[in-house]
């Protein structure tokens, strides 16, 4: 269906220039091609890679060299779509996977699509991100939302599915003990896709005691404040008997250290949070004991496995969605973000 971009209202998104330099400013609306589609955005979560994008400016060998619309958590609304979509219409409410691969390599082909080498992520450089009001999209990366799905649910499907292939890559299932280390946006997703898996019991770490209750509220059987003026960690190092997996959510090498502990014999540690290059990690005690290490690289095919989760979930967003913003507030929702007292766990933007 080709629409006129005359007819559209005007397309604003906040554009990051340099660290710190977000600015609210009108940018063109694309040209629909063949296989996408134009949503109006309605929804848009923030990021941890985004609040290190708006800090720093580039994340590893990501550097932003021209300005940069920001956003990758986000729905909307179908408006127009381009020659041979087939899977979505006009009106359609959706979730957008910001990831779209080649589609041809072999490893797009053999269903490991996040590992393509040609991958176009949104926000991340060179290709522009989902916080503005119209953004184009390639409609085999638009999920639909079930009708008792907000727009704000759509948002957390990115997140939530981060959480979904770190519990695939554990083989987290019907009785598993999961150990998750950090209690963030990504750690309690990783806590709701644990319980959706069949996790026998799930502890969760962190050194942020209202992210802990937070974490009670959605499922986690045990809790450990691991705060260096706390008895967490600790309690955590003798706690008995040993995980099936741990997965850990911060990227922190003593809370690897300490994930490479706690896994018994032939278990496996998941890595999502993303540390430093190089790491003293007890590689010997890993070896010995056969501990699986396993690497998470975004996420493939988890999409309708979120979807499912939140439609038959008694899960209130409200419970992860703790601040509401307007595109023209970005930047005060990103101050917010950055402040680690501020009580924020998810942040939505609605264009």
């Amino acid at each position: 269906m080709p629409y006129n971009p005359t007819m559209l209202k005007k397309n604003f998104g906040a554009v990051l220039h340099k660290p710190r330099d977000l600015r609210i400013m009108e940018i063109p609306i694309t040209e629909v091609d063949y296989g996408e589609v134009l949503l109006e955005v309605r929804s848009v979560g923030i990021c941890a890679s985004d609040v290190h994008y708006f800090q720093h400016g580039s994340i590893g060998k990501y550097v932003i060299k021209e300005p940069m619309v920001l956003g990758h958590e986000a729905s909307g609304v179908v408006i127009a779509y381009g020659d041979g979509v087939t899977n979505v219409n006009v009106g359609d409410r959706i979730a957008v996977e910001p990831g779209v691969p080649c589609r041809f390599c072999s490893l797009c082909k053999s269903g490991r699509y996040n590992l393509c080498k040609d991958v176009r992520f949104l926000a991340t450089p060179p290709v522009n991100g989902a916080l503005c009001k119209y953004l184009v999209h390639a409609a085999e990366f638009c999920h639909k939302l079930p009708d008792d799905l907000s727009f704000d649910e759509g948002a957390l499907m990115e997140p939530l599915s981060v959480g979904i292939h770190a519990c695939r890559r554990g083989k987290v299932s019907r009785g598993t003990k999961v150990l998750i280390m950090g209690a963030g946006p990504i750690g309690l997703a990783t806590l709701l896709a644990a319980k959706h898996s069949g996790a026998g019991m799930v502890a969760i770490t962190d050194v942020r005691q209202e992210r802990l209750e937070v974490s009670k509220t959605i499922g986690a059987d045990i809790t450990f404040n691991v705060d260096s003026g706390m008895r967490g960690a600790t309690e955590l190092l003798s706690y008995s008997p040993l995980f099936d997996v741990a997965i850990d959510c911060t990227g922190a090498e003593s809370a690897i250290r300490t994930s490479i502990k706690k896994v018994r014999a032939g278990g496996a540690v998941v890595f999502v949070g993303m540390g430093g290059d190089d790491m003293n990690l007890p590689i010997l005690d890993a070896s010995t004991r056969e501990i699986d290490l396993l690497g998470v690289f975004r996420y493939a095919n988890t999409y309708p496995e979120a979807c499912e989760l939140l439609a038959n979930s008694e899960l209130d967003p409200k419970t992860l969605i703790t601040h509401y913003f307007t595109l023209q507030e970005t930047n005060e929702a990103f101050s917010l973000a950055e402040n680690k007292g501020s009580g924020a766990i998810k942040i939505i933007i609605n264009p």
